[in-house]
């Protein structure tokens, strides 16, 4: 069981079940406006993934304790760099319109790690936008957004239409209420600075809050002017998963809860959406 445990960590740890979750959402995309697989942008988006949140969660450590990495730290930061490697191939077979909003998303985050905003805007050490408070989940939600829906979507030069606003409203939405059991889990260890939805409106008012979220974003599917019947039902099956999610979140739960259950969760959808639409 231990081996089968390092190998399930080093996934976790290695942001490869991230982006996995990051690449479903980018083709879920496709499917809903009937694009071709497009294996540029999704392996794009899928080793982009693994950089950039590898660089966000590392980039402190190895800046100021190289030399001291452990042998785990080590193998991930080795599997960045090869990571970064074919994230640069497929960067090159983008559509150049493509680009101008892959530099936009790569900006924000450079900014989300590195501290060059100035300081008395910070409400933490760190001095980067995840301390300033109340927007690390709007920023994590944005940049999945644009990630998820447009940059497929340009990159096929598919035209940014009312039901693709839409659509990317409900990512938003949905990326939200996916982040809430991690803000719930995270509660008695987040900096009172940061101002996260849990310590702003405590347990009981962020799950209503996510509800209120997944209601939305539910019904949001009927303002679309091509709505797809056969999907609606994966729609309502997939709202109804996450709210459970949601609703179990405590503070102590077991560390796979969010960081592979709740991560999980666009997977299914995609498996929900290739298997019965």
């Amino acid at each position: 069981m231990r081996p089968l445990k390092t190998v399930l960590d080093f996934y976790i740890n290695s942001s490869i079940h991230v982006a996995l979750a990051v690449y479903a959402l980018a083709w879920l995309t496709l499917l809903r406006f009937g694009v071709d697989y497009d294996k540029n942008i999704l392996y794009f988006v899928f080793f982009a993934s693994i950089t950039g949140y590898n660089f966000v969660k590392f980039f402190g450590i190895a800046k100021f304790h190289h030399r001291s990495l452990t042998p785990k730290l080590k193998a991930i930061q080795m599997f960045s760099l090869i990571c970064f490697v074919a994230m640069s191939y497929y960067l090159v077979k983008l559509e150049t319109q493509t680009l101008i909003y892959v530099s936009i998303f790569g900006a924000a985050t450079f900014l989300y790690a590195v501290p060059i905003v100035p300081k008395k805007l910070y409400l933490d050490e760190q001095q980067n936008l995840r301390s300033i408070g109340g927007l690390k989940i709007y920023i994590i939600a944005l940049v999945w957004t644009g990630v998820t829906v447009f940059l497929p979507l340009v990159n096929n030069n598919y035209s940014i239409n009312d039901d693709v606003i839409i659509t990317a409203v409900q990512r938003f939405l949905f990326v939200i209420v996916l982040m809430l059991p991690f803000e719930i889990r995270d509660l008695s260890y987040d900096s009172l600075k940061l101002s996260t939805i849990p310590q702003t409106i405590g347990i009981k008012g962020t799950k209503i809050f996510g509800v209120l979220l997944l209601v939305v974003f539910f019904f949001l599917e009927y303002f679309k002017d091509e709505i797809n019947t056969d999907t609606l039902p994966i729609h309502l099956v997939i709202t109804v998963i996450v709210l459970c999610f949601l609703l179990f979140s405590w503070t102590r739960q077991n560390k796979y809860y969010t960081a592979f259950w709740v991560e999980s969760l666009p997977m299914w959808w995609l498996l929900l959406m290739l298997v019965f639409s």
